[in-house]
């Protein structure tokens, strides 16, 4: 009889008479079952539309990317950053843009930071910065790597994340539905959870851009070429850039979630019923449904899907599909073939162990070495290849072939 949405107090008597003739309590109706699909049904409905709506905005903007990467593989680009050219930092595009007299200041950084994302969320000195960073960190010098296609892969992904549900998500549903007591008075500030936590990554992400240029003007004020950025998980919260994509979740769940809750109890009580009493919990309601997935896939998901490449790994998107198959069975049939040639192998410490976690390719072609046996190509159109490390498994000497151990590339099942 306290904590509850209004401040009437209604109840349905036949059903609890029935309970208390069985010497029980009603924990809950048969038509609040009821009620309560409808509930998780309007709430599936609307997490779907709004990631579609975010995701279809960010793609929308992203457009513009593809004629910036285009413009990488023009002679004007590769004149314009030759690594034979010498400049200062701060008379960089990318250097005027953020080494700011307010850059230093941390509590002048974040204001800044935050009016940022409300104009040029992305401006293309940025991405063709933290492209160069991205390239030059992960593969060789010179490299015509499609970053563009890349992030694009990789937000597909990551749609698959937000679309989703998992436990905790839940737990924070339940706590809102508790929270929506008629003594909390909510509707002054809980539709603004969403909004509030978005803006705060917006800032972030900025923040993490500002702070790239400020660590390479730290390390030399003079540039050979492209300024060039050092992609780190340090310049995350907690070292984990996974972190924003699981509060982006949180985001457009809980907003779906308000929606959801509005229109169910529209639907059930009417407009005007003690849940909507209030004229302004009506507009601000409806208006940060609207405004959160907008915002969100028009200036922070762009702004999202630059910036978490700049972590220490790349992620598992680098390669295509197809490309991820082809090398899970390589690798399968490579160790297999290892075990069935020297049976003392399964008692060897695990190839994983040996690769390192940190995706490489500037050295790729010196550290493996691999044989191709000609097979005939399978019906998905692969070719089986082994992979040798340094043992004497095929009769021939050690130094033919260098260790596998010693590359520093990528494990499939390690990366993020």
């Amino acid at each position: 009889e306290t904590f509850l949405p209004c401040q009437s107090f209604t109840s349905d008597g036949e059903e609890e008479s029935k309970c208390e003739e069985q010497g029980k309590l009603s924990l809950l109706s048969r038509e609040g079952v009821q009620q309560l699909q409808l509930l998780i049904f309007a709430l599936a409905f609307f997490h779907v539309f709004s990631c579609f709506l975010t995701f279809s905005l960010g793609m929308a903007k992203m457009r513009r990317w593809e004629s910036w990467e285009a413009e990488t593989r023009t002679f004007e680009y590769q004149f314009s950053n030759d690594p034979r050219r010498f400049q200062f930092i701060h008379q960089t595009s990318f250097g005027r843009r953020h080494l700011k007299f307010w850059s230093e200041y941390r509590y002048l950084r974040l204001p800044a930071c935050f009016l940022r994302q409300f104009y040029g969320s992305v401006s293309k000195v940025d991405y063709l910065t933290l492209r160069h960073g991205f390239i030059m960190a992960h593969f060789a010098e010179g490299s015509n790597f499609d970053f563009q296609m890349y992030i694009k892969r990789a937000l597909e992904k990551d749609f698959g994340v937000v679309v989703g549900i998992n436990l905790w998500i839940w737990m924070f549903s339940v706590l809102f539905i508790f929270l929506n007591a008629h003594v909390f008075y909510n509707y002054f500030w809980l539709p603004f959870i969403p909004l509030v936590m978005l803006l705060v990554v917006g800032t972030k992400l900025h923040s993490i851009i500002t702070k790239m240029c400020l660590d390479s003007n730290g390390k030399s004020h003079v540039v050979r070429g492209t300024l060039l950025v050092r992609p780190s998980d340090h310049f995350f919260w907690f070292g984990r850039p996974k972190l924003l994509l699981h509060l982006l979740h949180f985001i457009s769940f809980q907003n779906s979630f308000q929606l959801a809750f509005f229109t169910w109890t529209w639907y059930k009580f009417g407009l005007r019923s003690c849940f909507h009493r209030e004229t302004e919990d009506i507009v601000i309601k409806l208006a940060m449904g609207l405004l959160v997935p907008i915002l969100c896939g028009y200036v922070t998901l762009p702004l999202y899907a630059l910036v978490t490449q700049m972590g220490t790994s790349m992620k598992k998107a680098v390669f295509t599909e197809g490309v991820v198959i082809g090398l899970n069975k390589w690798r399968a049939k490579a160790k297999k073939n290892l075990a069935q040639r020297d049976p003392a192998y399964s008692a060897r410490p695990s190839l994983d162990a040996s690769v390192d976690t940190s995706a490489s390719f500037s050295t790729l072609d010196a550290l493996l070495s691999v044989e191709f046996d000609n097979p005939p190509a399978s019906d998905d159109g692969f070719v089986a290849v082994e992979i040798e490390d340094g043992d004497n498994v095929n009769g021939r000497r050690p130094d033919q072939h260098q260790k596998f151990g010693s590359f520093k590339g990528f494990d499939l099942n390690k990366m993020s």
